[in-house]
């Protein structure tokens, strides 16, 4: 009688194969990129390059990038004068903007702009000091963030009734920024989540985790719906430093509290858990 044929495990596929060493080809030119310039930034290498004109121009744009990088880490508010193209424009068309630099992912984001104008200049109904006060004219912050909340608070209109009433530029600035890097914080744990769980783009963690999809529930990020793949549904709680609060899980038979207590067993001091260990125990429940 003839024993049954054997099956061999299946090699990788072609597709795996290839994506694996592209991952490794990004991450060898990135390492590369970064010791380059490290060598060329370096005084010591500057010293011996300086003979070689085009080492030497290398080096150059090495160093203003560097320069670059450090001034938008330090100053990440900073103030500039501009010119509304409007020939009807308020106060002549003056303007006032502010840029926000903001770090997400050890990556520079393209900065966040705030203009303001002084519509009151001209007016005769409030005191000197008064028409020179600033209004938010355009901006290109995210549509979630309270940028009218923040400006009522410390950038009010005019009033010739209250004269104690003044305006605070530099708490404006800083408290919009806090709030745009919270935003990208908490974008950025959801993107965490996702990686972890297998769900980046062109990828399935159906199978390894049983999660099917993590997504933003809300346009300020601070709500995460989670799918499993037997059907349950979950959502979580993203606190301003990116930190999982809450997490709630419904399953055929409405809410199941056993597993949300599972899921957020071990809170921190503050009552919150990090991304990582939501993924760990969330992939952990794909077959529960």
């Amino acid at each position: 009688m003839s024993s049954p044929l054997r099956t061999s495990p299946q090699p990788p596929t072609l597709d795996h194969e290839i994506s694996a060493l592209q991952s490794k080809i990004k991450t060898l030119k990135s390492a590369l990129a970064l010791q380059a310039s490290t060598l060329l930034t370096s005084p010591s290498t500057l010293a011996l390059l300086s003979s070689d004109p085009k080492l030497t121009s290398q080096s150059s744009l090495h160093q203003s990038h560097h320069l670059q990088t450090l001034y938008r880490t330090c100053a990440t508010l900073t103030l500039f004068r501009a010119q509304d193209p409007d020939p009807n424009a308020v106060d002549a068309g003056s303007i006032l903007g502010l840029r926000i630099e903001v770090v997400s992912r050890a990556k520079f984001l393209r900065p966040y702009y705030v203009l303001f104008n002084r519509p009151w200049a001209s007016s005769s109904s409030f005191p000197g000091p008064q028409r020179k006060w600033l209004r938010v004219h355009r901006h290109t912050v995210p549509s979630c963030i309270p940028l009218s909340g923040l400006a009522a608070r410390y950038l009010p209109s005019p009033d010739k009734d209250d004269t104690r009433r003044k305006q605070d530029l530099g708490k404006f600035a800083r408290g919009v920024r806090r709030e745009v890097v919270r935003y990208h914080a908490r974008l950025g744990t959801v993107a965490d989540l996702r990686k972890a769980a297998g769900l980046g783009r062109g990828g399935d963690g159906g199978d390894k985790s049983g999660l099917v999809d993590i997504s933003p529930a809300d346009a300020e990020v601070r709500h995460v719906s989670v799918e499993w793949g037997d059907g349950r549904t979950g959502r979580l709680v993203i606190g301003d430093d990116g930190e999982v609060e809450k997490l709630v899980v419904v399953g055929e038979n409405g809410r199941d509290r056993e597993a949300g207590r599972e899921l957020l067993g071990g809170l921190g001091l503050a009552g919150t858990v990090k991304a990582e260990e939501v993924v760990r125990r969330l992939a952990g429940t794909g077959g529960a």
